[in-house]
């Protein structure tokens, strides 16, 4: 493969990126609204800002290779994005449950972005994009960073629904004592 190759393969991978980015900024905002707790509704907020960022770097990096941002829908995310919809629309779940499947949505997602992002950047690196290598692997950084608070947002809330069951079976088993004495 030559180096124009590798440029076209990039330019498209940015393109997939920056639809897949573009979603993302429409769909955070729903699940913030669906957080059942102030901590993840606040942690998709705060992603949502990032997000946007996200948006503005690839379009600086288009600009700074002469390339325009318009591309296919990325069908990847437009996936990703329903089956969080579907989440959000599932009446199953309550409360933490809610927010432990929601999480589960939005780490697909950023997995799906560390994959994407990670390729960019080496592709970057290896065609000497240096300023271009430096802003994705930015982004890349945050989207692990997410991956991360994502995992404690939802470890926390397991061990609140675990300490909660130990609870009722604690009680259930003192009034059990309480009805044989």
């Amino acid at each position: 493969m030559d180096q124009n190759e590798l440029k076209e393969i990039l330019v498209e991978q940015l393109k997939d990126l920056y639809s897949a980015e573009k979603q993302l900024v429409k769909a955070l905002p729903k699940m913030a609204k669906a957080a059942t707790t102030e901590e993840l509704s606040n942690g998709f907020k705060e992603h949502l800002e990032q997000t946007k960022g996200h948006v503005q770097r690839l379009e600086t990096i288009f600009e700074d290779m002469g390339e325009s941002t318009r591309g296919p829908v990325c069908k990847g995310m437009e996936g990703l994005v329903e089956e969080g919809s579907e989440v959000i629309e599932d009446d199953e779940f309550e409360d933490e449950a809610k927010d432990v499947a929601l999480i589960a949505a939005a780490q697909r997602v950023e997995h799906y972005e560390i994959a994407a992002y990670g390729c960019v950047r080496t592709y970057a690196e290896r065609l000497g994009l240096d300023d271009a290598a430096s802003l994705l692997e930015q982004t890349l950084e945050e989207e692990k960073e997410t991956d991360e608070k994502l995992n404690e947002i939802s470890e926390s809330l397991i061990k609140n629904v675990e300490s909660e069951a130990e609870e009722q079976e604690s009680r259930r088993g003192t009034k059990t004592k309480a009805a044989r004495a």
